[in-house]
C-alpha cells in the first residue's frame, strides 16, 4: 500500500515577505513575532524566487508592487511556476488600481492591500490566506487519499471478483458432481426396485413382467392426469412392489384363484397388502409407496381389503394400480384381436363397485396403447443372438431372463451399450439356455 499524504498543520506555516525596503521587512517581521509562523524575507523578486525554490510549502507570499528590476505583479506571476499553491497578496499604493487588477489576473493574487496598511487588517488577511492555504492543502491531501483508496478498492474488487468466480466454478463443479452422483443413485435405486420386483415374480412364472406392465401403465396414467414427477415415481415404486407381500404365501396358494381357497388360506392371502407395506415401511422414502401397496386391493364401494376404504379415501395411486393390475391379469387370459374389447366390457361392469369410474377412461386408454405397442410385429423377423453379437439399436422381441429366471430385459427394449454389457455380465454369472431374441426388418 502506498503512503498516505501527511496532514498539514493548520497552526503553523511559512510566510514570505518581499520588499526592497529593509525597514518595511523588519516591520513585517515584528508584526508576526507572536504568531506561530516561520518568516522569510527577500529584498527583491529574484531573491524571493530563490527562497521559494529552496523552501517547500510556503503558504503565503506578500509582495510590494513598486520594486526595481521586477515589480510585484511580475514577481507574483513568476512565483506561480515555482510555488503554484501559495496564496499571494500584493501591497500597493492607492493610485495603483491597474496593478491590483494585474495582480489578480496575472499573478493569481488572493487579495491586495493598500500601503500604508492597517496592522490588524494585514495580520488578519495573512492569517486568512494561510488558513485558506491549509484548507486547500488538506483538501488536496484528502483527495489523494480518496484516489489512492479508490484504486485499492478497485484492485480489491477485481481480486474479489476473481475469487468469487473461482469459488463459483468450484461450487458449480461440486454441484455437477453431486447431481451426477444423485442421478446415479436414483438410477441404481430404480434398478434395485425393478430387480426386486423381478425376484417377486420368480414365485409365479405365469406373472412374469406383470409388475412392470402395471407400473408402466400406471405411470403413463399419472402423467396423463398431470401428477408431479415425485408422485409418479411413488406410483411406479408401488406398482413394481404391489405384490411384495405375496412372498410369504405358500407356492400352492399362488396357483389358485381366491374363490378356490378355503377360509384359512383366504385369511392368509388377505394379509399380503399389509405385509407388503410392513416390508418397506422402515425405509422413509418408501413409506408413501407402502401406503399405496396396502390399499391396492381396496374397492371403490368399500368392499375391498384390508381396511374397507372407499372412494377418495383410497389413495389415488392405489386406485390407478388396482385397475391396471386387473387389466393386465385379464389380458394374459384373453386371446385374439377382440381380447382387449372383452376386458373393456368387464371393466365397465365393475365401475363404481371395484373401480373409480372417473379413472376408467384414462386407464383403459393408456393400457390399450401399451398392449398395442407390445404386440408381436408382423413386419419384422425374429432372430436369436448371443450377447457378444448384439448391437446398439436392436430391439428385444421377447423378455430376456437369466438362467435362474431373473428378468434382465423386457420385450420391446431398445439395446444400448449399458444394457448389452448387463446381458454379457449375466450370461457369464447366470447363463441362460438360449440367446437373446431381437427383431430385424423382414
Amino acid at each position: 500500500m502506498s503512503e498516505t499524504p501527511s496532514p498539514v498543520s493548520p497552526e503553523k506555516g511559512k510566510i514570505l515577505f518581499v520588499d526592497d525596503e529593509e525597514n518595511i521587512l523588519r516591520s513585517l517581521q515584528r508584526l508576526f513575532m507572536d504568531e506561530e509562523v516561520e518568516i522569510f524575507t527577500a529584498s527583491s523578486g529574484a531573491q524571493g524566487l530563490e527562497i521559494l525554490a529552496r523552501e517547500a510549502e510556503v503558504g503565503v507570499i506578500v509582495s510590494d508592487q513598486r520594486m526595481p528590476e521586477m515589480n510585484g505583479v511580475d514577481f507574483l506571476e513568476k512565483s506561480k511556476a515555482v510555488s503554484p499553491h501559495s496564496m499571494r497578496i500584493l501591497l500597493t499604493g492607492y493610485a495603483d488600481v491597474n496593478a491590483a487588477i494585474d495582480a489578480i489576473n496575472r499573478g493569481g493574487a488572493f487579495r491586495y492591500l493598500n500601503k500604508p496598511w492597517n496592522d490588524e487588517e494585514l495580520v488578519h488577511a495573512v492569517k486568512s490566506a494561510l488558513h485558506t492555504y491549509h484548507l486547500l492543502a488538506e483538501n488536496k491531501r484528502l483527495a489523494a487519499i480518496v484516489k489512492q483508496q479508490n484504486a485499492e478498492l478497485q484492485k480489491w474488487n477485481t481480486e474479489l471478483e476473481a475469487i468469487v468466480q473461482e469459488q463459483t466454478m468450484e461450487l458449480q463443479k461440486s454441484y455437477d458432481s453431486l447431481r451426477a452422483i444423485n442421478s446415479k443413485l436414483r438410477v441404481n435405486f430404480k434398478n434395485t426396485i425393478v430387480a426386486f420386483s423381478g425376484l417377486i415374480e420368480l414365485r409365479d412364472k405365469r406373472m412374469r413382467t406383470h409388475s412392470r406392465n402395471v407400473a408402466e401403465v400406471s405411470v403413463n396414467v399419472a402423467k396423463q392426469l398431470g401428477l408431479q414427477s415425485e408422485e409418479r415415481e411413488t406410483i411406479m415404486v408401488a406398482a413394481l412392489l404391489h405384490d411384495l407381500g405375496k412372498i410369504g404365501i405358500p407356492d400352492f396358494m399362488l396357483a389358485r384363484e381366491t374363490e378356490q381357497m378355503n377360509f384359512a388360506e383366504r385369511e392368509e392371502y388377505l394379509l399380503h397388502p399389509v405385509r407388503g407395506q410392513a416390508a418397506i415401511d422402515r425405509i422413509e422414502e418408501l413409506q408413501e409407496a407402502g401406503r399405496i401397496i396396502r390399499a391396492h386391493h381396496e374397492n371403490y364401494d368399500g368392499s375391498g381389503f384390508p381396511d374397507g376404504l372407499k372412494k377418495t379415501n383410497i389413495p389415488l395411486g392405489a386406485r390407478i394400480i388396482t385397475l391396471a393390475d386387473y387389466i393386465d391379469k385379464k389380458i394374459r387370459k384373453a386371446s385374439g384381436a377382440t381380447g382387449f374389447e372383452a376386458v373393456r366390457k368387464e371393466v365397465a361392469l365393475l365401475k363404481r363397485t371395484f373401480f373409480d369410474p372417473n379413472l376408467i377412461p384414462v386407464v383403459l386408454e393408456q393400457a390399450e396403447a401399451f398392449y398395442k405397442k407390445n404386440r408381436p410385429r408382423t413386419d419384422y423377423a425374429e432372430i436369436e443372438l448371443l450377447p457378444n453379437d448384439l448391437e446398439e439399436g436392436m430391439e428385444a422381441s421377447r423378455d430376456v431372463f437369466s438362467g435362474t429366471g431373473i428378468l434382465l430385459l423386457t420385450k420391446g427394449s431398445v439395446l444400448t451399450k449399458p444394457s448389452i454389457m448387463l446381458l454379457k455380465r449375466y450370461y457369464d454369472l447366470d447363463p441362460a439356455n438360449q440367446g437373446v431374441f431381437v427383431s430385424v426388418k423382414g
